[in-house]
């Protein structure tokens, strides 16, 4: 299985949110886990916000900040090219769509386009919809 992991499957990972159990299941069952720089932007400023409301303590942040890294030396990332802020300025089934997860549809548009069988790994009814429109094979099933 290739994942395409968007970031509100990853933070219920790190952060043992939900459905943490099928999400560590898919990523660690995965043969190649793709995701965006926007997918780790995104993590570490969650991480960081916790910090900032007292939801967790430094020392925890620290230890998920590491999880986090320590998992994503064994992903592809893709980086936000030219191409894909060009495809998240187009529609997308499913409108209206927020802005980062057009970034999300299309760097996984455009992981499927360079691996052929991509899945995409998310928990937001938004991105699942869409991408169920485009075409995606959803994770957790």
């Amino acid at each position: 299985m290739i994942l395409y992991a968007e970031s509100s499957a990853v933070l219920a990972w790190l952060l043992g949110e939900e459905a943490p159990h099928r999400v560590r299941r898919a990523l660690i069952t995965a043969d190649i886990v793709m995701a965006s720089d926007l997918t780790l932007i995104e993590c570490e400023r969650v991480v960081i916000r916790a910090v900032a409301l007292s939801e967790i303590t430094e020392g925890d942040a620290a230890d998920r900040r590491a999880h986090l890294r320590g998992a994503a030396t064994q992903w592809h990332v893709l980086r936000i090219s030219p191409e894909i802020v060009e495809r998240a300025r187009l529609p997308f089934p499913g409108e209206p769509i927020r802005t980062l997860d057009a970034l999300h549809l299309a760097s996984a548009l455009a992981a499927r386009s360079a691996v052929a069988g991509v899945e995409l790994l998310s928990l937001d009814d938004r991105i699942r919809t869409a991408a169920s429109r485009l075409g995606f094979r959803l994770q957790p099933a």
